[in-house]
């Protein structure tokens, strides 16, 4: 919890500002009690109305100076506590994008954007409430109890027997809701990673007509949300009845013996009207504390998960500077003996695994699903850090490299293509911010998309839908394709991102490549993608079988010429 209260810092002057606002307006409501008394025993009783007027005109001055105050404070606590949860949402995301794909597997999708929002709302709200009423609760009931001892001492101690009663009840229901309160944020991870996945796979839904059951399962979840959040507020709530009862025994008892004295000329009505007065401002007082607590418990359980993500060790952290790349050209890469485990997992999903590609060398990979294929290729942009071994983009271990020059270099499209909500033009920017429009329309032809833009109503401006829903599954690819050619990258990585192409599109878009100053490394399950490459290699459960061209392979690789002969088979009986 204390690094998130750190980012209150900044706003430290306005925050005390806003406390010492709050002081003036609650200083005016613990005096005004005793204007009242003075109103009744000395104006009212003695039949003295310029007394009562004196001090009906300064409750007004004083209740217009609560005014101001209270509005002035509620400015500066909404200001502090939306610039507080502005930093505290930009922290966590600039924290998040310094994550490797191994950290990321510890933080669900939906968890991290509860965490963003929800977490961060009760955190602003609690910064809010804190401002408004976090001193102001406490020393209402403090300030009442002080100042009905100075107006009438015997019958003060009846408002206060109750009080240590209140207090332990509001800590051992505090402490219990903290508990409740973490577990129901854990709930609207899980809600939120359901419906993620469900609009993810709506067109199968529909598809399968599956709707019903989703529903059905979507009901389950919130309905353990809704059984957890109603207990928590039930327990939150038995502190205002338990309050009230304790409170207002201790008001009839300032009722019961009061009347008593004022019967027995030994009180005055002015003063038994003060403390009835200071008797429900304590009431008051208690129930703002109890809402305080209630939302004091839920940014607990939040700050504390937010804490999570900000003090989690950044794993793409600037090692050297020595390496900065001032031109576009290739990129040889070397593996040497690189071993590769997931950090949850027990078995090596790449094991000893060396090749160099040349520099402008085509250079496939195939090898059947879960062969680690993908896994070898994220570990060159440090996606993921190899277990053991060394991987050298131009000599140069790749841990070595800073950060961003390493990925400047590198053009990586991913086995799924990734697309944006925006027009086409924002999409191929992406890979490039400062590329002009000549630069963006030169790829999408060597990418073999800009004949297809062009036929669009409004080509480059066109709108395409969140993961490029209004695109082909082809023009996804080539999309993508494009945009990592924006970046003129040294060293170009495909990761099966021709797989929705023809072959008729796909060899011009080969031939395209051929004049870029680039190294190719292609993941590939196609022989006739395979055969444009200089070298293929063979990855068989995580470890190389064979490497060589399609023709030195067809001789030795008995596997190989399966592949072979199964497409061609498969493509000459179609």
């Amino acid at each position: 919890m204390n690094t998130v209260l750190k980012f209150i810092k900044p706003y430290k002057m306005l925050f005390i500002l806003g406390l010492v606002l709050m002081l003036v307006e609650l200083a005016v409501e613990l005096i005004q009690p005793i204007f009242i008394s003075e109103i009744i025993d000395n104006g009212i009783l003695k039949n003295d109305l310029n007394h009562v007027y004196l001090y009906l005109l300064i409750m007004l001055v004083t209740g217009l100076i609560a005014l101001a105050s209270g509005v002035w404070n509620s400015f500066v606590a909404g200001h502090v506590s939306q610039a507080f949860a502005y930093d505290l949402r930009t922290a966590q995301f600039s924290k998040i994008q310094t994550f490797s794909l191994a950290t990321l597997e510890k933080f669900k999708t939906s968890s991290l954007i509860t965490r963003l929002t929800s977490d961060v709302n009760n955190c602003d709200q609690a910064v809010y409430m804190s401002i408004r009423i976090m001193l102001r609760a406490p020393l209402m009931i403090i300030g009442s109890i002080i100042m009905s001892f100075i107006v009438e001492p015997r019958l003060a101690i009846y408002l206060v027997i109750g009080t240590p009663i209140i207090f332990i009840i509001i800590f051992l229901i505090a402490r219990k809701g903290s508990k409740l309160f973490t577990k129901i944020q854990r709930k609207f991870d899980e809600m939120n990673r359901f419906f993620q996945q469900n609009l993810e796979a709506v067109r199968l839904i529909k598809a399968s007509q599956t709707s019903k059951q989703e529903t059905n399962q979507f009901k389950e979840k919130i309905q353990d949300i809704r059984h957890n959040y109603t207990y928590a507020l039930r327990l939150m709530e038995l502190i205002n009845p338990s309050l009230l009862l304790i409170i207002n025994g201790s008001i009839l008892a300032v009722i019961w013996f009061g009347s008593d004295m004022v019967n027995q000329s030994t009180l005055e009505v002015g003063k038994l009207v003060a403390i009835l007065n200071y008797g429900m401002r304590m009431q008051g007082g208690f129930g703002m504390l109890a809402f305080l607590i209630m939302t004091l418990s839920r940014m607990k359980a939040s700050s504390e998960r937010i804490e999570e993500v900000l003090i989690t060790q950044s794993d793409e952290q600037v090692i050297s500077k020595t390496f900065n790349r001032t031109s576009n050209y290739a990129y040889g890469i070397t593996f040497k003996d690189v071993s590769f485990t997931y950090p949850n997992g027990n078995k090596p999903v790449l094991e000893n695994i060396t090749f160099d590609v040349k520099l402008k060398e085509t250079f496939a990979i195939m090898g059947a699903t879960g062969s680690g294929k993908s896994t070898l290729l994220s570990l060159i942009p440090k996606m993921y850090r190899a277990t053991s071994g060394e991987i050298l983009l131009n000599h140069k271990n790749v841990n070595e490299w800073e950060i961003e020059s390493l990925r400047d270099a590198i053009g990586y499209v991913p086995q799924k293509a990734l697309l944006f909500s925006g027009t086409i033009y924002e999409n191929l920017q992406f890979g490039d911010p400062s590329a002009e429009v000549e630069a963006l329309e030169m790829s999408s032809k060597k990418a073999q998309i800009h004949h297809s833009i062009e036929h669009f109503d409004n080509q480059y401006d066109t709108l395409i839908g969140q993961q490029g829903v209004t695109l082909s599954g082809g023009q996804k690819q080539r999309l993508s394709i494009a945009r990592a050619l924006v970046r003129k990258p040294g060293l170009l990585i495909l990761d099966d991102s021709t797989s929705a192409l023809d072959i008729k599109t796909e060899s011009a878009l080969w031939d395209a490549l051929e004049d870029e100053d680039t190294t190719k490394l292609i993941v590939t399950q196609k022989i006739s993608t395979a055969k444009t490459a200089d070298r293929i290699m063979l990855l068989v459960n995580g470890r190389i079988e064979a490497i060589g061209t399609h023709e030195s392979l067809l001789e030795t690789s008995d596997l190989y010429k399966e592949i072979s002969n199964s497409q061609e088979s498969a493509v000459s009986s179609s």
